[in-house]
C-alpha cells in the first residue's frame, strides 16, 4: 500500500482541550504516560493517560509566572521533573506532580557583560533538559545568551554562552537544543545564524560550527536527528531546512488551515499533508517513538488544544488507553480543495467595526444610560405624575382659584388666638384641670401690650 508506506498513524484523532489561548509548548515524557501543554493563557495543563477517561480532562493546572506566556516545556531524562520556561527571566523546575521545586536566579540588568551576571536578565525564549544528565538544563534568552544550569543550585548558572555576532551588541537567541547524547548544543540566533557548540574540556563561547545565513528571519526551532548527523531548523521566513515533521501556520489570505507536513528525509520530498485545524496554526509537534503517536498543538486568541493522531493497529498505550476507537474525522485540508468565496464581505470577519462615536451619541440620547433628570411637567399629569396646569405648582394654582386654601395665621394676633379658647377651657375642662377643680386658683392673664402702653 503506497499510502501507508511510511506507516504514519493517522486513522484516529483526539483533542486535549482546556486552554483559552493558543498552545505554544508541548512535552511528552519518555514513557508516554504524561503530557504537558503550555499556553499563552499563562498556564500549564498536565494530562495523564492512565488517569483520564473519555472526557480527556487535565488533572492539574498551574500558572508558573503570573502574566507571562509559557514558551517551552521539557521533561528530565527520568521523567521525574520538568523544566518550564516562560516570558519572564527565570525558569522554574517542577516535580512530576506539578509541585514547584525551585526557580533559577535573575541576573543584574545593570551589569553590561553577560558573563558576570548570575542569570538571564531578559525574557526567556526556549529551554531543554539534558537528554542524559538529570541535573543539567539549557536555556536561551532575549538577552543574547545561552546558559547551562545545575538544578541543585538555583543561585547561579554553571556556564554562559555568548553567540558569535557580526557586530557588537545584543541579539536575542530565539531557540536552543541538545543533541541526543548531550555532547553538543545548537542555538538559533536573531541574526538568522545557527551556531553549534561541542561540550569538551576548555570549551567556551566560540562555536564549532557557524552557519551565518541559515535563515532570513527569526528561527523558531532547532532539533537534532536521532543519529546526530542532521540538524533540523524552522523559521518565520517560510523555508524548511532538513525537516522531517513540521507544522505550518495559517496565512492571512489563504484558505488552507494549519497542517502537519511529513517529508522524506533522503529525498526531502513531501509525502503527506494532514489538516489539523481549519482556522488555527500548528505551533508545536512531536512524534513519540514509544507510543507511535503524533502530538500537535494549535489555537488562537480564544481557544487552544493539543491534537493527538494515532492508529489502533500501530500505536500502543497513550491515547489508546483512555479513548474508544472512533475513526478520525476527515479534515477539509486533507484534500486541499480550492473553495470560491462569492461574497466575503458578508462574513463577520470582514465587516467594519461599529463606530464608537455613533455609540456614544446613541447613549447620550438614552435617558437611562445618560442618567438624565426628569424635566418638570406642564399641563395635566400622566404616567403617575401630577400635572402642573399652567406652568405653576398645584398649591399655587389652588390659592389663585378664589381662596380654596386660606392662610389666616399670618394676619391674626397670637394672644387673641390663644385666649379665644380660655372660656371653653374653664367651662368644660377635659384633661388635667378636672383633678384640681376644687383647689385650682383663678388664672390671671397678662394684659395686652396695647393696654400696658396706655
Amino acid at each position: 500500500d503506497d499510502d501507508n508506506r511510511y506507516r504514519i498513524p493517522l486513522s484516529n484523532e483526539i483533542q486535549l482541550k482546556g486552554h483559552t489561548k493558543i498552545v505554544s509548548s508541548l512535552a511528552v515524557d519518555s514513557a508516554g504516560a504524561r503530557v504537558l501543554s503550555g499556553s499563552y493563557d499563562y498556564t500549564v495543563r498536565m494530562f495523564d493517560f492512565q488517569g483520564m477517561n473519555s472526557r480527556l480532562q487535565s488533572f492539574r493546572q498551574i500558572e508558573p509566572s503570573e502574566g507571562h506566556q509559557v514558551r517551552s516545556l521539557s521533561w528530565s531524562p527520568t521523567s521525574g521533573q520538568f523544566l518550564c520556561v516562560t516570558g519572564s527571566a527565570q525558569a522554574k523546575i517542577y516535580d512530576r506532580d506539578g509541585l514547584t521545586l525551585g526557580e533559577f536566579m535573575k541576573g543584574d540588568m545593570y551589569i553590561r557583560d553577560l558573563k558576570n551576571t548570575k542569570g538571564h536578565i531578559c525574557g526567556l525564549t526556549c529551554g531543554e533538559w539534558h537528554p542524559r544528565t538529570k541535573e543539567t538544563v539549557l536555556t536561551s534568552s532575549e538577552d543574547g545568551s545561552l546558559r547551562i544550569w545545575d538544578v541543585n543550585n538555583f543561585l547561579s548558572q554553571t556556564q554562559v554562552i555568548k553567540p558569535k555576532l557580526a557586530r557588537p551588541g545584543r541579539v536575542p537567541v530565539t531557540t536552543c537544543a541538545w543533541d541526543r547524547d548531550g555532547k553538543r548544543i545548537a542555538g538559533g540566533v536573531g541574526d538568522g545564524s545557527i551556531q553549534i557548540w561541542s561540550l569538551k574540556p576548555g570549551w567556551g563561547s566560540r562555536p564549532d560550527i557557524y552557519v551565518g545565513k541559515a535563515h532570513t528571519d527569526d528561527i523558531t526551532s532547532v532539533k537534532f536527528s536521532s543519529d546526530g548527523r542532521i540538524l533540523l531548523s524552522r523559521s518565520f521566513d517560510g523555508s524548511l531546512k532538513q525537516i522531517i515533521l513540521t507544522g505550518t501556520s495559517v496565512e492571512k489570505d489563504s484558505t488552507t488551515g494549519g497542517l502537519l507536513c511529513f517529508y522524506d528525509r533522503s529525498k526531502l520530498e513531501i509525502v503527506q499533508k494532514v489538516g489539523i485545524s481549519p482556522t488555527c496554526s500548528v505551533v508545536q509537534c512531536a512524534w513519540h517513538p514509544r507510543l507511535n503517536q503524533i502530538f500537535a498543538t494549535s489555537g488562537d486568541k480564544s481557544q487552544g488544544g493539543t491534537h493527538i493522531l494515532y492508529d489502533p493497529t500501530q500505536s500502543e498505550r497513550g491515547a489508546c488507553v483512555c479513548v474508544a476507537r472512533a475513526p478520525r474525522k476527515k479534515s477539509i485540508d486533507d484534500y486541499q480543495p480550492e473553495p470560491v468565496i462569492h461574497n466575503p464581505h458578508a462574513l463577520p470577519l470582514f465587516r467594519d467595526a461599529p463606530s464608537r462615536k455613533r455609540q456614544r451619541e446613541k447613549a447620550l440620547k438614552d435617558p437611562i444610560k445618560s442618567h438624565k433628570p426628569e424635566v418638570p411637567m406642564s399641563g395635566p399629569g400622566h404616567g403617575g405624575r401630577v400635572g402642573t396646569t399652567g406652568s405653576g405648582l398645584l398649591t399655587q394654582y389652588l390659592l389663585k382659584q378664589g381662596g380654596m386654601i386660606k392662610e389666616t395665621w399670618m394676619e391674626e394676633d397670637p394672644r387673641e388666638a390663644i385666649l379665644k379658647y380660655a372660656e371653653v377651657a374653664v367651662n368644660d375642662p377635659k384633661f388635667i384641670a378636672p383633678a384640681y377643680s376644687q383647689t385650682q386658683p383663678k388664672t390671671i392673664f397678662a394684659k395686652s401690650d396695647d393696654e400696658e402702653e396706655e
